[in-house]
């Protein structure tokens, strides 16, 4: 049977949303009017009898001098991607975005291929023939994910290189580490901490580190911490303005869609983080701290805490969202993966973003700008 596919109201879109489990927070409404850069638009897929049954947020970006666009659903769109027609999912999105003026579509569908355990992922780190999460044996595999990426190849999809997210370097992480929640107690989370975690949850606490909940108006103390840290990290910074309109775009659609944390020590804000929520999937969003006072461990309170939080929230996932996929002990993320999976989180692998080009010379031309950039 044919799928119609359409634009849909913030208000269907949002419907859909809630009806399931886990969904992106970049395929959520809001995050439209976060990207001001990108017009934004809500697609809806619809059987015959008129029922909903899929929905995306698709982020258009114009061509330098041309009106011509890249198309890009980050994490999404929301389909039913197990589906053995999966042309007739793909096929009505192909030929609406086209009609739109897109030149190349990119996509991220949210499946999952691999896991690695916290201990396979600590395993893999001390193993000297093993490089990247790729030498590591899987704890699991989803051979449903393996299907998908064949039938997208069929299809005439591509599998894309990792990038960034700025300007037309758009991208999310392949690799990222989640801490699973559902069935589990606080207490069983709390187990799956390592020796160092905890050491350091009580540092913290002796020390007398305060974690409050902030606002919009503390979003300048988060700043100034954030920009702090990306002079440490050398990686260029986001400008204020950026969060102080996902903190408005986000919370206007639900005010508990976006959180901010901030982790004081005698007067001082020593580190700060966003957390953003939909349904039961959390995720850590940015970070940042100050060099300063490090011996009292203002992160690690600040992660407990938020991670504390998300089971109240009934969570069934806490994202700390990407990490390398590179084992090596030169890498300086590799710091960050040791630091993730001691707080109990898995490694785990996506099926990846594809990107369908509908003018190749058009697309080829793309690549080339991002190669010279």
């Amino acid at each position: 049977m044919t799928l119609t596919l359409r634009t849909i109201t913030r208000a269907e879109h949002l419907a859909f949303v809630a009806g399931h489990p886990s969904v992106s927070h970049m395929q959520v409404p809001s995050w439209g009017d976060v990207k001001a850069d990108w017009r934004a638009e809500s697609l809806g897929w619809f059987e015959p009898d008129g029922r909903l049954v899929g929905a995306g947020l698709v982020l258009l970006r114009a061509l330098p001098k041309i009106r011509r666009y890249l198309a890009y659903l980050p994490e999404g769109p929301v389909i039913d991607w197990d589906s053995p027609d999966l042309e007739r999912w793909l096929e009505p999105m192909l030929a609406h975005l086209k009609g739109l003026g897109a030149f190349s579509v990119k996509m991220g569908p949210p499946v999952v291929a691999r896991r690695w355990s916290p201990e396979a992922v600590k395993a893999g780190i001390t193993d000297p023939d093993a490089h990247r999460l790729r030498d590591v044996p899987p704890t699991s595999s989803e051979q449903g994910a393996a299907d998908l990426a064949d039938r997208l190849r069929r299809l005439g999809w591509r599998q894309a290189e990792p990038g960034g997210e700025e300007g037309f370097a758009a991208g999310q992480p392949r690799y990222v580490c989640q801490v699973p929640y559902a069935g589990r107690s606080l207490e069983d989370i709390q187990r799956g901490l390592n020796q160092q975690w905890r050491r350091n949850i009580k540092k913290a606490d002796k020390a007398g580190v305060k974690v409050v909940r902030g606002g919009y108006e503390d979003l300048p103390v988060f700043y100034g911490l954030y920009a702090e840290t990306a002079r440490r990290d050398r990686f260029i910074p986001r400008p204020l303005p950026y969060f102080q309109r996902m903190w408005s775009a986000l919370t206007a659609e639900d005010p508990d869609r976006m959180r901010l944390y901030l982790a004081h020590h005698d007067g001082e804000v020593l580190a700060a983080a966003t957390m953003l929520i939909v349904g039961g999937h959390v995720w850590y969003s940015y970070g940042a701290s100050t060099a300063r006072k490090r011996e009292v461990q203002p992160s690690t309170a600040m992660q407990w805490r938020m991670m504390c939080d998300a089971h109240e929230l009934g969570a069934h996932v806490y994202d700390f969202r990407g990490i390398t996929d590179t084992l090596e002990e030169s890498d300086h993320l590799l710091g960050l993966l040791r630091f993730k999976v001691g707080a109990g989180g898995e490694a785990v692998e996506y099926v990846g973003e594809w990107d369908f080009p509908l003018n190749r010379l058009l697309h080829k031309a793309l690549d080339v700008y991002l190669t010279l950039r």
